[in-house]
């Protein structure tokens, strides 16, 4: 069995690493470009990468499936599909705004209804344990709220704040493979194998595009990666029954919400440009994570750099996810 999740992690892997390669070379003739807000001049990269993502992970899953079921014969994976079901949903909505572009895709008051549809999938095969362990409360059964609003709530929720912490290069990527790495490991330790090799396919897949997404990135994530990220996280949450734990290490996103909601939700998350590529505040006030990221590091050094603020915010990632190891181990 281990050698069959091996053989997934590596197809990912590759497959993810070929389908950016091409994926590079075409998005600029049929027009898939973005600006990268962070850089002078604003220049041009090729746009909505997280296709090839979910392309590779889709198919290491699918591979290790086909092994499981006709090999070993263990064809109970109903908690797998309905998982990626929801992240093929999320990669469709994702693509809609993508393509439709930024500020004219899909208004902020649509995007939670249409992330509740793809949650749909993971609510209707009640995957999961009903009983939670709530904090001052203690353990309690929710019985069917639980697939009818926690389930639901938890994709949604996870699916739109990780959208907003993004548009800088290899954030996306980088915060997504430290959460699902700490997530699979969690599951490894605790039996649940089928979130942990979900969690580790995505995470190989992730170090394919943060080779090319890393500074100077070649290629963006798009919101048709950030939705699927955000909502696999909290399936592999409920899958591997690790609410408690997925919302400790998702608090940085739980902050930049509050922190966006005090401008209203209309302020950007993009710095202001020098002319060496330095960064500064882009407001007198912060309402992003990004915001606080550049504050904080302005006053320990004098040029800030948008690496800067990626590894700055990532660290800040770290430390929370060895806190929970700590909090939980």
């Amino acid at each position: 069995m281990e050698s069959l999740r091996c053989l997934a992690v590596i197809v990912s892997f590759i497959a993810t690493w070929i389908a950016l390669r091409k994926w590079i070379r075409k998005a600029p003739e049929i027009g898939l470009l973005g600006f990268d807000m962070n850089k002078p001049g604003k220049p041009k990269v090729a746009e909505m990468g997280g296709i090839c993502v979910i392309f590779g992970f889709v198919l290491g899953m699918l591979m290790y499936l086909g092994l499981m079921t006709f090999w070993l014969h263990e064809p109970n994976y109903v908690g797998i599909l309905g998982i990626l079901c929801t992240v093929l949903s999320m990669c469709i909505i994702g693509m809609m705004d993508d393509v439709l572009g930024w500020k004219r895709g899909l208004r902020q008051w649509q995007k939670p209804i249409f992330t509740l549809f793809a949650a749909l999938p993971m609510m209707v095969i009640n995957s999961g344990q009903s009983t939670m362990n709530l904090p001052i409360v203690g353990p309690m059964d929710l019985g069917i709220l639980y697939p009818l609003l926690i389930v639901p709530l938890g994709i949604v929720g996870a699916s739109n704040a990780y959208n907003m912490v993004a548009g800088y290069n290899g954030l996306e990527a980088g915060m997504g493979i430290i959460i699902l790495s700490a997530l699979g490991y969690f599951a490894f330790i605790t039996g649940k194998q089928s979130a942990a090799i979900l969690a580790i396919c995505m995470v190989s897949a992730l170090i394919a595009f943060l080779y090319f997404n890393w500074y100077p990135a070649k290629v963006f994530p798009g919101d048709t990666l950030t939705y699927s990220l955000g909502a696999l996280i909290a399936c592999i949450a409920v899958l591997g029954d690790m609410e408690m734990i997925a919302v400790l290490i998702f608090l940085p996103y739980a902050f930049d919400f509050v922190m966006q909601a005090a401008s209203g939700f209309q302020k950007e998350a993009f710095a202001k440009v020098n002319e060496d590529g330095s960064l500064e505040k882009p407001y007198k006030g912060i309402y992003h994570l990004t915001h606080l990221a550049l504050a904080v590091l302005k006053k320990v050094k004098h040029n800030v750099y948008e690496r800067d603020v990626v590894l700055f915010i990532c660290g800040l990632e770290l430390a929370l996810v060895g806190l929970t190891f700590y909090t939980y181990l």
